[in-house]
C-alpha cells in the first residue's frame, strides 16, 4: 500500500487492492480461482445482498463451517455494509453452537456441507435467526449464497464505515463456562500494520510475490486474521478447506507456498509426515507458528526439515493475533532466547505487573499485559468482563504469568489463569468441570491440563464419585462428549476419594497438575 492509498478500513483495502491488483489472484480453492477484481465484485454484490435481506449496519450474522473462499467473500462482503462477521468453532457441539449463534442475535446463518444436517436438528433453538443460507448447496428448502449473492449489482455499497466500527467478532472460550465474543475493528487490524512500516523485519515484510498457505480455522485469529493480512500485501491465498498434514503437503510442492503460520500440534503433523523428507521446500521463506509453545526436539526437526526461517509469535484473540514475536536470528540452538516468546512487535508495550498492578523488574515473574492499538475493542455484551481484561489506560491483562530479560525479551512461564492449550485451542476448566458434573453420579471433579508429546497439552479430570457409585474413565468421557467439544473432552480420567482445598474451601489445582509437570522448565509445553 502506498502512502496516498492507505487505507482506514478493510472495505478500503479490498478496493484499493481491485484497483492495484485486479487481474492477480486474491485465492485458490480446491482449484477455484479469484482475482482481486472478482474477488472487489463479489464483496460488493454480498453487501448488497445482506442489506436487500433486511441486515442492518452493526447486526451480525454468523458461519458455520469450514475454510473456503467463500468465507472471505462472506467476511469482506459483511464488512463493506458494516455488518459484522461471527464465524463459529465447528469443532464445538450443538449445544454450545447454539448459544454462539443466539448470543451474537445472528440474522442470517451461513452454513457449509459439513453442517448442513446439523443445523437442521439445532434450528429450533435458533429462534433469533431470520434466514439460512447454504455456502455450497445441500439444503433445497434453503438459499444458496451464489444465487443469492449473483442476484445483486457489484458496484460498490458505498456504506459508509469508521475505522472504530467491528469488523469480526470472534468467540472465545469462556472462563466461567461461556464463549465470549471479542469485538476486533477495523483501527485494530490495521495498528500494527501501520506501527511497524517504517520498520518492518525481513520477515514480516510482503511481496505481491508471495503465496500464502490459509490451514488454520477461520474461526480463529490465526485463520482469519491470516487471510486478512495477505489480502492487505495483495499476495495470492491459497486455501485449506481443513488441516490435513498430507494435504498441506501438497500445497507445498504444487503452489509453491512461501509463508504459512502454523501451530505446533500442525508442524508436528506435517513433519512426520515420510513424505516431508521428499518434498521441496526450496520456495518456502518463512514458517510462522504460536497459540501454544513448541518442544524444542520438535523446532529442531523442522527446522532440519523445512529450511527456512522460523518465527515464533505470541498473542491472543483479544489483542487481534500476534503482538510478540521471536524472529529467525534469534533461533539458536542452546541461546538463552530461544525459550522466550520474542519481543514485543513495534507499536506494542509489555509490561510485567505484579497482583496490585505494579510493573515488576527484568526477571521477575507477574501477569503480562499488554497496550497497543490491536487491543479489542471489548466483548460483546459483556462489560465487565471487558473492564476485567483491559484497564481505563487500555492495558490488556492477558492471564499469562512471565517475566522480560533485561533486553526485553518475554518469557512464559505459566498461566494465571487455568486455561489449558491443547493443539493451538484454548479450553477452560470451568467448561469442562460443568459437563462432567451433569453425570447423575459425580460428586465433583477439577480439570487440569497434563503434558501431551502430540497436542502440547492434555485434558485431564481428577473425579470424586457419589457415595456407592462407580463410573469407567470411558464412561465420563462418553457422557461428557455429549455436551462439549470433542477437543474440550477429557482424553483420562483419574479417581480419587476427595479433592484437595485449602482452608477455605477452595480447590488446589495446582496441587493435582504439578506432579504431571515434574521435571518441566516452565508449566506450559
Amino acid at each position: 500500500m502506498s502512502e496516498l492509498s492507505e487505507p482506514n478500513t478493510l472495505a478500503e483495502v479490498v478496493r484499493a487492492q481491485a484497483e492495484a491488483r485486479g487481474d492477480e489472484i486474491v485465492f485458490e480453492f480446491e482449484g477455484r480461482i479469484t482475482t482481486f477484481a472478482q474477488f472487489d465484485a463479489h464483496t460488493n454484490q454480498i453487501a448488497h445482498a445482506l442489506k436487500a435481506s433486511g441486515v442492518q449496519p452493526r447486526e451480525r450474522v454468523a458461519y458455520l463451517g469450514k475454510n473456503s473462499d467463500i468465507y472471505f467473500e462472506l467476511l469482506l462482503g459483511a464488512i463493506k455494509a458494516n455488518v459484522v462477521m461471527a464465524p463459529v468453532n465447528w469443532r464445538l457441539a450443538g449445544p454450545e453452537i447454539a448459544f454462539i449463534v443466539e448470543d451474537c442475535k445472528a440474522a442470517i446463518l451461513f452454513v457449509g456441507p459439513e453442517f448442513v444436517d446439523q443445523v437442521r436438528g439445532l434450528k429450533d433453538q435458533l429462534p433469533g435467526v431470520r434466514h439460512i443460507i447454504t455456502t455450497e448447496g445441500g439444503a433445497p428448502e434453503w438459499t444458496d449464497v451464489a444465487k443469492w449473492r449473483d442476484a445483486q449489482p457489484k458496484d460498490d455499497p458505498q456504506v459508509q464505515i469508521d475505522p472504530a466500527d467491528i469488523a469480526i467478532q470472534l468467540y472465545t472460550s469462556g472462563t466461567t463456562g461461556k464463549p465470549k465474543g471479542a469485538m476486533l475493528s477495523h483501527a485494530n487490524f490495521l495498528s500494527l500494520v501501520r506501527a511497524g512500516k517504517d520498520s518492518t523485519p525481513e520477515w514480516n515484510k510482503w511481496s505481491t510475490d508471495d503465496v500464502s498457505l490459509v490451514a488454520m480455522p477461520v474461526f480463529h485469529i490465526g485463520g482469519s486474521g491470516w487471510g486478512v493480512i495477505g489480502i492487505y500485501h495483495g499476495a495470492k491465498g491459497v486455501v485449506a478447506r481443513e488441516f490435513d498434514p498430507t494435504k498441506v503437503l501438497d500445497f507445498f510442492e504444487h503452489a509453491k507456498i512461501t509463508k504459512l503460520f502454523m501451530v505446533p500440534a500442525a508442524m508436528q503433523f506435517v513433519v512426520r509426515q515420510p513424505r516431508a523428507r521428499e518434498i521441496d521446500f526450496s520456495r518456502l521463506k518463512y514458517m510462522l507458528y504460536g497459540a501454544s509453545p513448541i518442544p524444542a526436539a520438535l523446532l529442531k526437526e523442522c527446522i532440519e526439515v523445512f529450511k527456512c526461517g522460523f518465527v515464533q509469535m505470541y498473542g491472543m484473540t483479544e489483542t487481534t493475533g500476534t503482538i510478540v514475536a521471536l524472529p529467525p536470528e534469534d533461533h539458536v540452538e542452546g541461546l538463552e532466547r530461544m525459550r522466550s516468546a520474542g519481543k514485543a512487535l513495534p507499536g506494542v508495550e509489555l509490561a510485567i505487573l505484579d497482583p496490585d498492578g505494579n510493573r515488576l523488574p527484568p526477571r521477575q515473574v507477574g501477569e503480562i499485559a499488554t497496550r497497543s492499538g490491536s487491543n479489542m475493542v471489548g466483548y460483546w455484551n459483556l462489560p465487565e468482563a471487558t473492564k476485567r481484561t483491559i484497564d481505563g489506560d487500555n492495558w490488556l491483562r492477558t492471564g499469562d504469568a512471565g517475566y522480560m530479560d533485561e533486553d526485553g525479551y518475554l518469557y512464559i512461564h505459566d498461566r494465571i489463569k487455568d486455561m489449558i492449550i491443547s493443539g493451538g485451542e484454548n479450553i477452560y476448566p470451568a467448561e469442562v468441570e460443568s459437563a462432567i458434573c451433569d453425570h447423575p453420579d459425580v460428586a465433583e471433579v477439577a480439570v487440569v491440563g497434563v503434558p501431551d508429546d502430540q497436542w502440547g497439552e492434555a485434558v485431564k479430570a481428577v473425579v470424586v464419585m457419589k457415595p456407592g457409585k462407580e463410573a469407567t474413565s470411558q464412561d465420563i468421557i462418553s457422557f461428557t462428549r455429549s455436551r462439549i467439544a470433542g477437543y474440550k473432552t477429557p482424553k483420562s480420567i483419574d479417581f480419587i476419594p476427595a479433592l484437595p482445598r485449602n482452608a477455605s474451601g477452595k480447590i488446589l489445582r495446582r496441587n493435582l497438575r504439578d506432579p504431571y509437570w515434574t521435571g518441566k522448565d516452565r508449566q506450559v509445553n
